[in-house]
């Protein structure tokens, strides 16, 4: 057993093997890959690689993959009323996403704050159809010859739960939308073909696979689909949509983790399912009382989020922590607080237990041995938890 338990996937992997040999190669890659000279060309052949490698990973056509820094940037890059499909120049002058989107959607980007409407979701963390149904139906009469761009996760970074992507992308269609896909927690973990999701837009992050931080992607469906407005201008890379100098390193990280992924992917959720069965198994013959956010529908095959009344979810942290345990209070972007969980908000679930939510993610190295480390220090902590309120009771 290693002194230290990584129980964090989904704030980000460690590096995959294949991803870290890609990374050496790249490290004597001399050329700028906009060059037209040999070793620019060598560049430039590594990137389109590592494309093709990172598209098939999706079922998309390599064109269609444009390398950004990460998920957030392409969130930012996605979220835009210019988006011209087939010819289609209408502006989307509406932006439905649900209220348990990753902080990256949620802030809109491009869209005026009036623009931007929240769907609801059920107890269970699930997108309601019926309401955005109804609210698509609505905003096709009150704003006739517009379009709109809804945004629905694939997977929930908190809770795992998946999303039923197919039938949202049926029904947004129907009314003339576009749909925007994260799947930067579902990537890699079970399938996702852009083309069976129906999505018009995915975005995924490199590091969630094992890659190195700082690279990911937005795919687009259609090679016929275009964002007349890019993020950063000054330069003709990824063809126009992003400028500045690809990151050649780690996009060879990533399609060295991309391909590793589409590789083990299946064998690698069935046996992380495993995993997590024996660990929510053990947490409730510990703690009979503890609470599994979403586990009455689908989700990933890694993520549980639960919690225990009367917890708080720093003091659970920080005493994992301190028995060599690395986990979450959900998601890992408010620069390291411990915050109340939005998703957890929109599900419903009382502020009081909200607040003790501890998030376990699993991956591809984890082993029962650490499973078990890992509920043997939970049961210390529930112990703890215990005295404190019998001391309190006093």
């Amino acid at each position: 057993m290693a002194e230290r338990v990584y129980l964090d996937w989904n704030a980000t992997a460690p590096l995959c093997a294949e991803a870290r040999a890609a990374v050496s190669a790249g490290l004597d890659i001399v050329g700028n890959p906009s060059s037209v000279h040999a070793e620019g060309r060598a560049a430039r052949h590594l990137i389109e690689q590592a494309r093709a490698e990172v598209a098939a990973l999706v079922g998309a056509d390599a064109r269609n993959v444009v390398f950004t820094s990460g998920g957030t940037e392409a969130n930012a890059l996605a979220l835009t009323a210019d988006i011209d499909l087939n010819g289609d120049k209408r502006s989307c002058m509406r932006l439905l996403m649900s209220g348990i989107e990753h902080p990256s959607v949620r802030l809109g980007h491009r869209f005026a704050n009036g623009q931007v409407e929240d769907l609801p979701v059920t107890a269970d963390g699930v997108v309601d159809l019926a309401a955005l149904q109804m609210r698509l139906q609505a905003l096709t009469i009150e704003e006739p010859g517009h379009r709109i761009l809804v945004s629905i996760m694939h997977a929930n970074n908190e809770t795992g739960v998946i999303q039923p992507i197919t039938e949202a992308a049926r029904i947004v269609h129907a009314a003339g939308g576009l749909l925007h896909v994260d799947a930067v927690q579902s990537v890699g973990r079970i399938p996702c073909d852009i083309n069976a999701l129906g999505a018009d837009i995915v975005t995924i992050s490199g590091h969630k696979l094992g890659a190195p931080k700082g690279v990911g992607a937005l795919i687009k469906r259609e090679p016929s689909l275009h964002l007349s407005a890019s993020l950063l201008k000054g330069g003709g890379q990824e063809r126009g949509i992003r400028a500045g100098t690809e990151n050649v390193i780690g996009i060879m990280g990533f399609g060295g983790a991309a391909r590793a992924a589409a590789r083990e992917q299946g064998r690698a959720a069935v046996r992380v399912a495993e995993l997590r069965n024996r660990l929510e198994t053990g947490l409730r013959a510990i703690s009979p009382e503890v609470v599994v956010f979403g586990e009455a529908v689908e989700r990933v095959p890694n993520t549980t989020l639960f919690a225990v009344a009367g917890a708080k979810a720093e003091t659970v942290l920080i005493a994992l922590d301190l028995e060599g345990i690395a986990v979450s209070s959900g998601a890992a972007c408010s620069s390291g607080k411990v915050a109340p969980s939005h998703v957890l908000a929109a599900m419903g679930v009382p502020a009081a237990l909200a607040l003790g939510a501890i998030r376990t993610s699993l991956g591809s190295t984890t082993s029962e041995a650490e499973i078990d480390f890992f509920l043997r220090a939970w049961s210390k902590v529930v112990m703890g938890l215990s005295k404190d309120r019998r001391g309190l009771a006093a």
